[in-house]
């Protein structure tokens, strides 16, 4: 019996022409901006933009928009390193008393030991830190929760501001430390100011604008940001590919921790005096930038330019209503109803870009 003639080989290839593999293939314009976290937060600036234009003839003007930008960097110099927590997959709620204690530390230890000011500035650097290690280390030693581990901090942080300020002080807020020596250095550093015209650009604008091209850059260019977006996704994964997952999230929480260090001595060269009940509530504001400007809930997904957006959005907002002279009373009621419609948008974006 005579077998059929086998089927003709392929012909090979053309000389110099690749296989084709369609993750090679170009991608749209269209295609990159769905799978950005924070298109949904940049179409809700917009929108919020536009309505305020409308609804507050002062909103446009120069000193306005200095002060919108202002307000936005108080909160955006938090969100950042938050934003980088979540995207961990991790939670801060000790983040808005830390602010304090960083500032209480510095001022107190400051007027107390009579030194120069910037001795007090270091020693509050060093023990935020260590407020930070010790979130870290907490959740990695005992494996909580990080809602219950900074939850515990929060309350400690409270009493004891409170606590040590009345104790030492004997008053619910620090002494002055304005004729110091070192005071108007560490100003120029932390709470300057500039005018151009009518408006008045503050330095936190800057120190928010250099902290959200870090945490961008730590996050797309580094094998850092591959740990913490691996960290987020799923913990035991990572830590199967060897990726240091204990290293990750204590450095994350001690970076929560510089940014409110940050923060606390921008508060302490600004007025002068602390008054050791504020910031409490201040950590929901971070959360809710971040997950404002496209962070998810439960990590692995977000940006930093995102959680700048997100303050952004809240600075337009907290002032817009004061422009319009609506009654701040409502204030928190559109903040909680932008927080919903942008968690709505940024599902539907991140479906869309699934899909894709």
């Amino acid at each position: 019996m005579k077998l059929p003639a086998p089927p003709p080989a392929p012909a090979p290839a053309p000389a110099g022409r690749a296989a084709r593999d369609e993750r090679l293939a170009p991608t749209s314009l269209l295609r990159r901006l769905l799978g950005r976290p924070e298109l949904g937060a940049v179409v809700g600036a917009a929108a919020v933009f536009v309505f305020f234009s409308f609804a507050a003839d002062s909103f446009l003007r120069a000193s306005s928009l200095s002060t919108i930008l202002y307000s936005a960097s108080t909160i955006g110099i938090m969100a950042v390193p938050v934003a980088l927590l979540m995207i961990g997959g991790e939670f801060d709620l000790s983040a808005g008393v830390m602010v304090t204690t960083s500032a209480l530390v510095s001022s107190m230890f400051s007027y107390q030991m009579t030194a120069n000011v910037w001795v007090g500035v270091l020693v509050s650097l060093l023990v935020t830190l260590a407020i930070g290690f010790f979130n870290g280390f907490m959740l990695t030693r005992t494996k909580l929760p990080s809602f219950i581990i900074t939850l515990g901090t929060f309350l400690m942080l409270t009493g004891l501001n409170l606590g040590f300020t009345k104790l030492i002080s004997g008053s619910v807020s620090t002494k002055t430390i304005a004729d110091m020596e070192g005071f108007d250095s560490a100003r120029s550093l932390f709470a300057s100011q500039w005018t151009i015209g009518s408006v008045t650009l503050k330095v936190t604008i800057l120190w928010w604008l250099a902290l959200v091209a870090v945490a961008t850059w730590i996050l797309l260019r580094t094998r850092a940001g591959n740990w913490i977006f691996a960290v987020g996704g799923g913990a035991d994964a990572a830590r199967a590919t060897g990726v240091p997952v204990v290293k990750t999230r204590i450095g994350l929480y001690m970076g929560v921790a510089l940014c409110a260090w940050i923060s606390g001595q921008h508060i302490l060269f600004s007025f002068d005096v602390v008054q050791s009940g504020e910031g409490v509530g201040n950590e929901f504001l971070y959360i809710i930038a971040a997950v404002i400007g496209g962070c998810l809930m439960t990590g692995g997904y977000g940006s930093a330019i995102g959680s700048a957006v997100g303050a952004f959005i809240f600075g337009m907002t907290s002032n817009g209503i004061v422009y319009a002279q609506w009654n701040p009373d409502w204030f928190k009621f559109f903040l909680g109803a932008m927080l919903l419609l942008a968690t709505l948008l940024n599902a539907w974006v991140r479906k869309r870009a699934e899909a894709k």
